[in-house]
């Protein structure tokens, strides 16, 4: 007998063979035909695994994250298995779950065509149709090297190598054998609802250095109708796309003269700066100051503080004067600098240093895109020095400081996440035990719902990241908080205690936009570039009906300027109709229309950008109106 305890706590035992279908079944059939792959004492295994002593277990669907991953991981070897019956002398390299679905990397000498992509599909729904069983063989790695070798799969067998067990896992269905450390799906079957989406090129291992690759991404999913929603958002999404808003928007612009950095145009700059100036105000009323420190920097600096260890491959150096210096890829060390210059009595504790940092790091050129995935960029930094007392309150205010800015911005939905110790990180394990803890605890009491991401901890302490999502539902990973008591350890900070004697602060480093940079495409993106009031390069645009009418259209210009509002006016000799056209492609938020009517009113006739007719209002009133608006950032 094996017992087997669920997550609500309840237990069940099996005689004979036991499985996580098996479970299932026992459970329920819909559940049973949800199931994708089954979690044993927190581990991840095959539907069809035996289970040989008392366990936990979850059963796992594509509604979990887990889930997700198995069934898209599973639809990139039947990617793969179709790509290798097409074209036998195609080389396989890796093909994993992503965020959105799934890819697999291929070395084809000619290039994928989309009538390529129409017959790959055709074959996988052939291989889906054959309701093939994923196999799992655990062999020696020396065999599967061999294996690999025979078949010219020159980076399988670079992959084997570099494989530290004696014994390696394979996928075999039908004749197709691939690589994996698994779970997958029971069989081929279930991968029956899927789209590829598009071809792309990708170094292997993503070293510049190495072999460009063809990328083939997909999308799959277990029911039709969630498929179609899918490429329903993916239609919205590409008009929402922020490069191709910002070139029509005149906001912002990239050029090969600087990969990766953008160029903010002036109608870019009035969003960015509004942005900002409410940054500021709401730190103000937390009580921030602001700092500014050094772009380069010594190398001994980033040698103390460990990035030189711990994130070199993403710097950028410099010599002066036979010097070492370091592009600063963080804010962080500036700011200890800053609190060393003095002495600091707990009475002081805790300090908040904000900095709208500008920091570069060495993204890969394949990676780059848009304002969205950057090398420079500016942080909305911030350093909070704090008694180890104080560690939880001051995390839970920048938590709720972060929730009131998102809010502001109409981002209300949001997924968290507690990130715990990496792999290469520093500092001993009780300092981590620690820190984890208090953010933990943090969590509990504002009673947000988080997930554990294991291992996805800065270097230097856990941290935890606050996901938003946009008007797609898509979500984007923003704000973090860290915990760090790492930092104060090596550059010696300290403060005095009321026993005078030196103690060590904790170090709190949060940024609640992210980047500047990809903040402003996310926007960009969750508005479609119709910009609520508040945040519009244009607020308002005068149209006059005809030539004698600019007169008056310029007195109402000038008025509603004087009071802040953004406006500009329309007096070319084009028909109303396009000029009102216009002015809704640009995505102004109020179209004035002026004639013989309006300035014998002192009115103007108000239409929305979206089309609404709001018709005449005096213009004092309407002035009212929109500083309404815009101070209420709606």
């Amino acid at each position: 007998m094996v017992k087997i305890t669920l997550p609500d706590g309840s237990s069940k035992s099996y005689k004979g063979k036991v499985t996580g279908m098996k479970i299932a079944e026992s459970i329920g059939s819909r559940l049973a035909k949800d199931a994708v792959a089954v979690e044993v004492n927190g581990s991840l295994v095959d539907l069809d695994a035996e289970i040989k002593k008392d366990a936990k277990v979850r059963i796992v669907t594509f509604k979990d994250d887990e889930g997700r991953n198995v069934f898209w991981h599973s639809s990139s070897h039947v990617l793969a298995q179709a790509v290798k019956e097409l074209w036998p002398k195609v080389k396989l390299a890796i093909g994993p779950a992503i965020e959105n679905g799934f890819y697999y990397d291929f070395e084809k000498k000619e290039p994928f065509t989309p009538k390529d992509l129409e017959k790959i599909e055709e074959k996988m729904r052939e291989i889906a149709g054959k309701k093939l069983k994923f196999e799992r063989k655990e062999l020696e790695k020396k065999k599967v090297r061999e294996f690999f070798k025979k078949k010219s799969e020159s980076y399988k067998v670079e992959l084997i190598k570099d494989l530290n067990d004696k014994v390696v896992s394979v996928y075999e269905n039908d004749a197709f054998v691939d690589l994996c450390a698994g779970p997958h799906l029971p069989s081929t079957g279930h991968v029956k609802h899927f789209k590829l989406l598009k071809v792309a090129g990708a170094y292997w291992r993503g070293n510049e250095k190495n072999k460009m690759l063809q990328r083939i991404y997909g999308i799959s999913f277990p029911e039709k109708k969630m498929l179609d929603a899918f490429l329903t958002r993916q239609g919205e999404a590409g008009k929402r796309n922020h490069l191709k808003l910002g070139k029509e928007l005149d906001l912002f612009s990239m050029h090969d003269s600087a990969p990766g950095v953008p160029f903010i145009h002036p109608k870019g700059m009035v969003i960015w700066n509004e942005i900002l100036d409410y940054w500021r105000e709401e730190h103000k009323k937390e009580g921030y100051d602001l700092t500014q420190t050094p772009i380069i920097m010594k190398k001994e600096l980033w040698v103390q503080s460990g990035h030189w260890d711990h994130f070199k491959e993403n710097m950028y150096f410099t010599k002066i004067d036979d010097c070492d210096y370091a592009i600063k890829p963080m804010n962080c060390p500036g700011g200890i600098l800053i609190y060393k210059t003095k002495r600091h009595s707990y009475r002081d504790l805790p300090i908040k240093m904000g900095e709208l940092g500008i920091v570069h790091r060495h993204e890969k050129s394949g990676v780059l895109q848009g304002l969205l995935r950057v090398r420079k960029f500016t942080q909305d930094d911030a350093h909070i020095f704090c008694l180890p007392e104080q560690i939880k309150e001051e995390v839970e205010k920048v938590i709720e400081l972060t929730l009131r800015i998102y809010r502001t911005f109409g981002f209300k939905n949001y997924k968290i996440e507690l990130s715990t110790r990496p792999e290469k990180s520093m500092g001993p394990d009780e300092m981590w035990e620690k820190a984890e803890t208090l953010l933990e605890e943090a969590l509990k009491e504002k009673k947000i719902q988080y997930k554990i991401n294991k291992g996805d901890g800065a270097f230097y302490g856990p941290k935890i990241d606050f996901h938003v999502e946009d008007a797609l539902g898509r979500t984007w990973q923003c704000a973090t908080i860290q915990l760090d008591f790492a930092m104060p350890e090596k550059f010696n900070v300290f403060y005095i205690g009321n026993d005078d004697k030196e103690h060590r602060p904790a170090m709190i480093h949060r940024v609640i936009l992210g980047s500047m940079e990809r903040f402003f495409g996310i926007l960009i993106e969750h508005y479609a570039g119709s910009f609520p009031l508040w945040l519009s390069p244009m607020q308002a645009r005068v149209i006059a009906i005809a030539d004698r009418h600019v007169k008056y259209a310029e007195k109402v210009r000038k008025k509603l300027a004087e009071e802040g509002v953004r406006v500009d006016v329309d007096s070319r000799s084009e028909t109303v109709s396009y000029k009102v056209r216009d002015a809704q492609l640009q995505k102004i938020n109020y179209i004035l229309v002026v004639g013989d009517r309006e300035e014998k009113g002192g009115s103007v006739a108000v239409r929305e950008r979206g089309g609404k007719v709001l018709g005449a209002k005096k213009v004092d009133s309407f002035l009212k109106q929109m500083q309404k608006e815009i101070e209420s950032k709606q």
